[in-house]
């Protein structure tokens, strides 16, 4: 349920992002402020929801679904949604593209029996507070250029990442 709420939340960070570019600079700015707290709020939610099912004891079979599920849905809905924003849908699917990649190289090199790869430089945390960082910064000065500069950081620092991923999965199968 913990997972599934996170979902919410970047879904309604979604439109608030759409949201921002309609109506008024007060309307425009209530929006974005909003979206940044989407992003944290899913951030929380991921949070909670892995301390109740390890620490609390309360991990269902299906866990391992939710656990990772819900957080490529909100990494589509909160870059993409950053790109509608900026005027650059184009930025934020390629964003949303890479940080999929990253989880998706993670788990390859847990499939294959090695432990997960959580490096960065802009892993989910990292990506997630340069989001809602340039976010707020958007709010308060040239929302779309903000927006695109924002996601140009997270494309490259998620390009590094995942290249770095990959390199650290390559070289651990070689080694087998």
């Amino acid at each position: 349920q913990i997972s599934q709420a996170s979902m919410g939340f970047s879904a309604s960070g979604f439109l608030l992002y759409a949201l921002s570019t309609q109506g008024d600079g007060v309307s425009q700015f209530l929006c974005l402020i909003l979206a940044a707290a989407t992003v944290q709020a899913r951030l929380v939610c991921n949070l909670i929801d892995g301390m109740v099912a390890i620490e609390g004891g309360k991990g269902a079979k299906d866990g391992p679904f939710w656990n990772e599920a819900p957080d490529r849905v909100s990494d589509l809905f909160f870059l993409a949604a950053a790109g509608l924003a900026a005027g650059r849908p184009d930025i934020g699917l390629l964003a949303a593209v890479l940080a999929i990649a990253t989880a998706y190289i993670r788990e390859l090199g847990r499939a294959e029996g090695f432990p997960p790869d959580f490096s960065g430089p802009l892993a989910k945390p990292q990506r997630m507070a340069v989001l809602t960082a340039g976010t707020v910064l958007a709010a308060f000065y040239a929302s779309e250029w903000t927006l695109t500069v924002t996601l140009w950081i997270i494309v490259g620092g998620t390009a590094v990442t995942v290249i770095r991923r990959s390199m650290t999965l390559i070289n651990s199968l070689k080694s087998r």
